[in-house]
C-alpha cells in the first residue's frame, strides 16, 4: 500500500453538525493521508456516519472546516462528488434486478455505453466473486454477497476517496474476510478508503492511522500501535487453576501493578494493563513481580501470557477515560 507522499485526502477543522441542542459533530479534526486506509472508530451514536455525510456533502455542516483533495466541500460541492463514492451501512442495490441489471444500470447513469456497461459490469462480478450469482436477483443474495456487489456498484468508477461507512456490520466471519481482501485490492489501485467501523479487529487489520470518536470528539489518534502504547507498555493474561481464587488474584494484580484488572469471560482468566511508570521497571519485570506475588499466596497459575494491549481494551480505556472527563466538566460547570 503506497501513500502519496504528502497530500491529504481529507482535512477537517473544528468540523461542527448540530441537530438540535445535540452537537453530534464537535470541533472533528482529521488529516487522512491519500493512498490509505484510515479507520474512524466508536460506538453507535458517536458522530461517525455524521462526519461521513458531511464529506461526502450529504449534509451541510455548522461550523469548522473540510477538503477533499484540497476541496472546500461547501463551496466546491460538485468538484467534490466527482471524486468520492460512498458505500453506506446498508445495502443499496436494487432487490429485483440481477447482479448484472444493478451493475449495468448504475454503470449506464455514470455515462457508460452500454456495451462499456456491460463489460465494467462482467469485470467486477468477477473480481468479487460473483460471476456465478450474476443471473440471480439480489433478494437472493446473502449478506456478505450483497455487500461486495454494493461496493463494486461504488467503484464502477474508479473514485479518489471511498467511503465504507460500517462495510461488514451484520456479516459472518467469512464474509467479513472477503470485504476485507476488497478493501486492501482498492487500496492497491490508489483509492484512499475512509473506513468507519464499531469492530476492533477491523480497524486493526486494515487501517494504517485510526481516530476514536466519541460524543461527536475525536478522543485519539494515531496508529494502532501509538494507541496501544498509549494505554498501557503490556497487557498481562492470567488463567488460574482454581476460579474460587479469581477475587484474590485480582486483588494481588492491582496491588502489584497498581492498576484496573479486568475479569474475563472465561471463569478463570484475568487481564491487566501494564502502565509506563516513567522509571526502569519493565513490562515483563513487573508482569514476573505479579506472578511471584501470586505464587506467594498459594494461587496457581495455569497459563500466563504477555503483550500488547489489544486494540478493544485500548477503546474501553480511552472512552471510560473521555466519559470521566466529561462528567468532571459537567460537575464543575
Amino acid at each position: 500500500m503506497s501513500e502519496r507522499t504528502g497530500e491529504l485526502a481529507i482535512e477537517t477543522t473544528g468540523l461542527v453538525k448540530v441537530f438540535g441542542d445535540k452537537r453530534a459533530v464537535d470541533g472533528v479534526d482529521l488529516a487522512v493521508p491519500a493512498g490509505t486506509v484510515y479507520g474512524v472508530l466508536g460506538p453507535n451514536g458517536a458522530g461517525k456516519t455524521t462526519t461521513v455525510k458531511m464529506l461526502a456533502t450529504l449534509l451541510r455542516p455548522d461550523g469548522g472546516e473540510a477538503r477533499v483533495f484540497g476541496l472546500d466541500v461547501l463551496k466546491q460541492a460538485d468538484a467534490v462528488r466527482g471524486r468520492v463514492s460512498l458505500t453506506g451501512q446498508y445495502a443499496s442495490v436494487d432487490e429485483d434486478l440481477t447482479g448484472t441489471e444493478n451493475l449495468v444500470l448504475l454503470a449506464r447513469l455514470l455515462g457508460h455505453r452500454k456495451p462499456a456497461a456491460r463489460e465494467r459490469a462482467a469485470q467486477l462480478l468477477e473480481a468479487f466473486g460473483l460471476t456465478e450469482a450474476a443471473a440471480k436477483q439480489a433478494k437472493n443474495y446473502s449478506g456478505g454477497m450483497r455487500r461486495r456487489l454494493d461496493i463494486a456498484a461504488s467503484i464502477l468508477n474508479t473514485p479518489d476517496l471511498l467511503f465504507l461507512d460500517e462495510p461488514t456490520t451484520g456479516l459472518d466471519p467469512r464474509s467479513r474476510n472477503q470485504v476485507w481482501d476488497i478493501v486492501r485490492a482498492v487500496v492497491a489501485q490508489g483509492t484512499t478508503v475512509l473506513l468507519t467501523t464499531q469492530y476492533l479487529d477491523e480497524a486493526d487489520q486494515l487501517a494504517g492511522r485510526i481516530a476514536v470518536i466519541d460524543n461527536g470528539k475525536v478522543i485519539a489518534e494515531g496508529t494502532p500501535g501509538q494507541l496501544k502504547s498509549s494505554v498501557g507498555a503490556g497487557a498481562v493474561h492470567v488463567r488460574l487453576r482454581d476460579g474460587d481464587r479469581r477475587g484474590d488474584a485480582r486483588r494481588v494484580l492491582a496491588r502489584v501493578l497498581d492498576t484496573q484488572v479486568q475479569l474475563d469471560a472465561d471463569p478463570v482468566a484475568l487481564t491487566a494493563r501494564i502502565m509506563p511508570d516513567g522509571g526502569t521497571t519493565g513490562p515483563a519485570e513487573l508482569a514476573s513481580r505479579a506472578l511471584a506475588e501470586l505464587a506467594a499466596d498459594g494461587i496457581v497459575v495455569d497459563d500466563f501470557s504477555l503483550g500488547q494491549p489489544s486494540l478493544d481494551e485500548v477503546f474501553l480505556a480511552l472512552t471510560e477515560k473521555n466519559e470521566k472527563t466529561e462528567k468532571k466538566q459537567e460537575v464543575a460547570a
